[in-house]
């Protein structure tokens, strides 16, 4: 049974790359936080490619240490084979994904104003509404925390973000990592009606390294031995291999009384690629802002932290993964004949081109809002749609309602 009683400013629940950050956000004020994490060391276990787009300079300091390689090219494969690359600006970092949970954790878990708690698993909370001074009360697998604000970083599977109500879709995903001969400098993307939710990839870590997974809504275990075969990798090769859970659709409700939902808890990740990295970083520096106001003004309300947090998000980072849900949504639709005929577009030299210069893996806006100026790719859609105008009515209005 629980036998500490501890009081806190601030609890964050989960210690990976999205509680680490926001912690080291946060040091810097006069705040006491705690952070909770259930496994007992920092970054594993490992459930990511981490192949993350060159912005990453932007919103960190990145140290070398932490890139394992870089690709240049990423090649598109279609049900029947089609190929489709791309060789851009755009030149993203394979990096060591244990490493980075890590970092931000090595940077501030001997300050004196943050406590870990690890190997320590959060069960419940309750906020009690008439009290005046620490109202939050958190229950773990060893102790009661109290605290004023609380923030779910537990990952897909968010106890905190059940508490409220909300709950993510799941994807399922599975990866190994072999030694091979592939191309060092490109990302492989394997499409298939077997798993038409995301895809299956080939990412290189480097010194003939590489992960290679799948995601798929179903069949998780099938499909990623029907993978493996049709690239010719045995499972018997594999150095090890990771499994987890992926969110898959749009941004969660994020701010309720007291409490924030950060990364993969708020649905701050990719429907394309199933990444969240730039998303949560750019997240977390609403959120750091918005803590940084409440303590400072005593609020703790919904309507302010919506205000100050879950607003700015859906205007910057929220409508690009509506638009990564709706390029997934509609890549779940496509036949063999669609996918054929949209390499067939964009094989052209302008469009390869203007996707090469404009292509961007976070923030689809720009090149989306290009591309549909061509002819071609008007008439396309125009035709998708006819046929399948129920469907695409539907993710419609879940993008209206979101």
């Amino acid at each position: 049974m629980p036998q500490e009683n501890l009081h806190f400013d601030l609890c964050i629940i989960g210690a990976s790359i999205a509680g680490n950050y926001l912690g080291h956000l946060l040091s810097k004020y006069n705040l006491k936080i705690a952070i909770i994490e259930e496994h007992k060391s920092v970054g594993k276990p490992l459930q990511c490619a981490g192949i993350i787009s060159q912005k990453l300079d932007n919103l960190i300091d990145l140290p070398e240490f932490l890139v394992l390689n870089r690709v240049n090219t990423a090649k598109l494969i279609s049900p029947s084979g089609e190929e489709l690359e791309f060789s851009g600006e755009e030149n993203p970092y394979i990096v060591d994904r244990i490493a980075l949970d890590t970092y931000f954790y090595e940077k501030i878990r001997n300050s004196s104003k943050i406590t870990y708690f690890l190997g320590e698993k959060f069960l419940s909370m309750k906020i009690k509404k008439h009290s005046k001074k620490k109202p939050i009360v958190i229950q773990t697998t060893k102790r009661k925390i109290s605290a004023e604000l609380i923030v779910g970083c537990d990952g897909p599977l968010s106890t905190v973000a059940e508490y409220f109500g909300v709950k993510n879709d799941l994807l399922y995903a599975t990866q190994i990592r072999i030694q091979g001969n592939f191309n060092e400098d490109t990302a492989y993307m394997y499409f298939s009606p077997k798993w038409k939710e995301l895809f299956g990839w080939i990412v290189p870590e480097g010194e003939k390294h590489y992960r290679i997974g799948l995601a798929s809504a179903n069949n998780i275990a099938d499909n990623f031995r029907i993978f493996l075969k049709n690239i010719g990798v045995s499972k018997k090769e594999r150095i090890d291999q990771q499994g987890g859970l992926i969110p898959y659709g749009m941004m969660n409700e994020i701010a309720f009384d007291r409490c924030l939902l950060l990364g993969d808890a708020a649905g701050q990740v990719k429907a394309t690629t199933g990444g969240g990295i730039v998303m949560l970083l750019t997240a977390s520096r609403f959120a750091a802002m918005c803590i940084k106001e409440c303590f400072s003004k005593k609020i703790f309300s919904k309507k302010f932290i919506k205000r100050n947090y879950e607003r700015p998000c859906r205007a910057t980072i929220g409508i690009q993964l509506k638009l990564h849900y709706l390029i997934s949504k509609t890549l779940e639709r496509f036949t063999e004949r669609d996918f054929k005929l949209a390499f067939r577009i964009i094989k052209r030299e302008e469009i390869n081109e203007l996707v090469s210069i404009h292509g961007d893996m976070d923030f689809p806006k720009k090149i989306v809002f290009k591309l549909i100026r061509d002819t071609q790719v008007i008439m396309f859609i125009l035709k998708f749609l006819r046929r399948n105008l129920v469907y695409s009515l539907k993710i419609l209005l879940d993008l209206i309602r979101n």
